[in-house]
């Protein structure tokens, strides 16, 4: 008999296919993260579970914890930065992730972030909802445009790729990237050797690295002193690898024109200076919210998790 968790409620067509594969499925209905108590318990009640961002499997939670009766924590998400994944491991617990599934759409939500900053979208949005707005001029709220300007992208895996495509494609704008690894690309794009070097040339800077130890606060004041104060910066990656402090800074300094942000460093907290700003542009995470997007990553995720209880290898094991 297979018995899983699910932390957060689904799609309905992700739980149709649960309950379809497993003899019991149990849908926790809150949508706040775990706690510590909860996935300790999660561990030892469950066959499988299927966690999302957030429920923070650490190394602490696999304390003391042998040969539990979980087999496989089958994230919904791409990161997993919130798993301690070597933990797991040697508690004999598998990790799995829905690359790909998001790709798509994260990248639509950073074109969303550019055009919105760039062009002072929500600054405009907010003006024509307090009634101020005095009607059309010349000079009215004056914007970057950012059509044939150069977008540095700090991390092209999937993600990246997609967005900087978006971008040349689109918009006609010229890509310099920043990665561990020069790639081939289907679009003429050049690798900068340093993040200043990106930061120098970039109009906008786009940040799409994973979550993680290496990450955690890889973006700091250094890289904003180094941008134009006409650009703009964009995060889809995760919060905490930017350090939100220097990010507040270089705003309020005017070092950079603006910010678009997805993510924060510590969610659901927005720094109140951040919210304060006109010239940056806030959205609640929402990279993968489309429902079909939603119903890929928990249909991979459900496929991840019925492979481990099968005994076989997960198509996305991380680990």
């Amino acid at each position: 008999m297979s018995r899983v968790y699910l932390t957060r409620p689904l799609p309905e067509r992700v739980l149709a296919r649960a309950r379809d594969l497993f003899d019991e499925v149990e849908v926790r209905e809150e949508t706040a993260p775990l706690k510590i108590g909860q996935m300790r318990a999660a561990l030892a009640l469950y066959d499988g579970v299927l966690p999302t961002l957030g429920d923070m499997f650490s190394a602490e939670v696999f304390l003391d914890t042998e040969n539990p009766r979980c087999k496989v924590l089958a994230n919904f998400g791409v990161g997993y930065n919130h798993i301690d994944v070597r933990a797991a491991r040697a508690a004999g617990v598998m990790v799995t992730n829905t690359p790909g599934a998001v790709t798509d759409a994260t990248a639509d939500i950073a074109m969303t972030l550019i055009l919105m900053s760039a062009r002072r979208a929500g600054e405009g949005e907010r003006l024509v909802r307090a009634g101020t707005w005095e009607g059309w001029h010349p000079t009215q709220m004056l914007g970057l445009h950012v059509s044939g300007k150069t977008v540095g992208i700090i991390g092209m895996g999937r993600i990246g790729q997609a967005i900087a495509q978006r971008c040349h494609m689109g918009f006609g704008m010229n890509v310099v990237y920043y990665n561990r690894s020069e790639k081939e690309l289907a679009f003429p794009a050049t690798r900068a050797e340093t993040l200043q070097s990106l930061a120098e040339q970039a109009d906008i800077v786009v940040v799409a690295v994973p979550g993680g130890a290496e990450t955690y606060h890889m973006i700091g004041a250094d890289l904003f002193a180094a941008m134009k104060p006409t650009a703009h910066f964009v995060n889809i990656a995760r919060g905490d690898v930017v350090n939100e402090v220097a990010l507040i800074a270089a705003l309020q300094a005017g070092h950079i024109a603006g910010a678009g942000l997805d993510v924060y460093e510590h969610e659901p907290e927005v720094p109140s200076a951040l919210r304060s700003m006109e010239n940056v542009t806030l959205l609640p995470h929402l990279g993968t919210a489309a429902l079909e997007v939603r119903e890929a990553m928990g249909m991979m995720a459900v496929d991840n998790l019925y492979a481990a209880l099968q005994g076989e290898t997960p198509p996305n094991l991380v680990n």
